[in-house]
C-alpha cells in the first residue's frame, strides 16, 4: 500500500490556466520596456533601445491551483507607431498608463493615450504607474511633491489604482501585477498602501473596483479559479 500511495502523489493535479493580457502604453522612454523585461525577466538594462512596434512577453506565475500566463504588450511612445495602439488596447484586462517622474510633460499626456485607449477598450482595468522613482526623489524636492499631487488627480478622474515605481532599485514592479490580479478577479489583496506625499505612491484600494467586463478584454479560461487573498510579498 506504500508503493500505491508513493505512486498516486507523483501524479501532478490537474490545474487550471487562465491567460490575462496586458497592455503598457504611455509616450517614449517612459520605461515600458525596462518593466516588462524586469519583471518577465528579472533584469534591468540601462541602456536605452527604442521599442519599434510591439514588444511582447509572457510570465507564468501560480495562484492556488491556478496558472495566470501574463501575456505583455509593449507598445512603442513614438507617435508614428499610434496606430498599433490597439494591438495593446483591445483584449487586455489591464493597460497600464506610465509617465515618468523626472518628466512631467509625460504624465500631461496620459490624458491622450487614456482617452485613445480607452476609446479602444473601455472594460479594461486602468493602472497609473509613474516610473523612474529612484530618479525622481534626487531632483527638486518640490518636483515629486507636484508631480505627485498631479497624478493622484489624473488616477481619479481614471478610476485607476496609482503605483510609483523604480525597475533599477526593483520598488514596486511585482505589486503593480498583484493588483492587476486583484482587480481582474475580485481578490483580497494584503499590500499596504503609501499615501504619503514624496513617498512611492501605492493607492488602490478604491480605485478600479467598477470596470466594467466584457467579453472582448475578459482573460481567457481554462477552468474555474477560488478566491483567495494575494500576499503583500515582493
Amino acid at each position: 500500500m506504500a508503493n500505491v500511495r508513493s505512486r498516486h502523489s507523483s501524479i501532478p493535479g490537474i490545474k487550471n490556466q487562465i491567460d490575462v493580457q496586458v497592455g503598457l502604453v504611455g509616450d517614449a522612454q517612459v520605461g515600458k520596456t525596462s518593466l516588462m523585461v524586469k519583471y518577465v525577466q528579472n533584469i534591468f538594462d540601462e541602456e536605452y533601445t527604442q521599442t519599434l512596434g510591439v514588444n511582447f512577453l509572457k510570465r507564468k506565475v501560480n495562484l492556488r491551483s491556478t496558472d495566470i500566463i501574463f501575456s505583455i504588450m509593449d507598445l512603442g511612445g513614438q507617435k508614428e507607431f499610434i496606430n498599433m495602439l490597439p494591438l495593446a488596447a483591445v483584449g487586455s484586462s489591464v493597460i497600464i498608463f506610465m509617465f515618468d517622474l523626472t518628466r512631467p510633460k509625460t504624465l500631461q499626456s496620459i490624458k491622450d493615450w487614456f482617452r485613445q485607449a480607452h476609446g479602444l477598450n473601455d472594460s479594461a482595468v486602468p493602472i497609473l504607474v509613474g516610473t523612474k522613482y529612484d530618479l525622481s526623489i534626487e531632483t527638486d524636492e518640490r518636483v515629486p511633491g507636484n508631480i505627485s499631487c498631479t497624478a493622484m488627480r489624473y488616477a481619479q478622474v481614471m478610476n485607476a489604482p496609482i503605483v510609483f515605481c523604480s525597475t533599477a532599485k526593483s520598488i514596486h514592479i511585482q505589486k503593480i501585477f498583484k493588483i492587476a490580479l486583484a482587480k481582474i478577479f475580485n481578490l483580497t489583496l494584503t499590500v499596504p498602501e503609501i499615501e504619503s506625499i514624496g513617498d512611492p505612491l501605492l493607492i488602490y484600494r478604491d480605485f478600479g473596483n467598477n470596470v466594467k467586463r466584457q467579453s472582448k478584454s475578459s482573460p481567457k479560461r481554462t477552468g474555474s479559479m477560488e478566491r483567495t487573498p494575494v500576499s503583500s510579498q515582493q
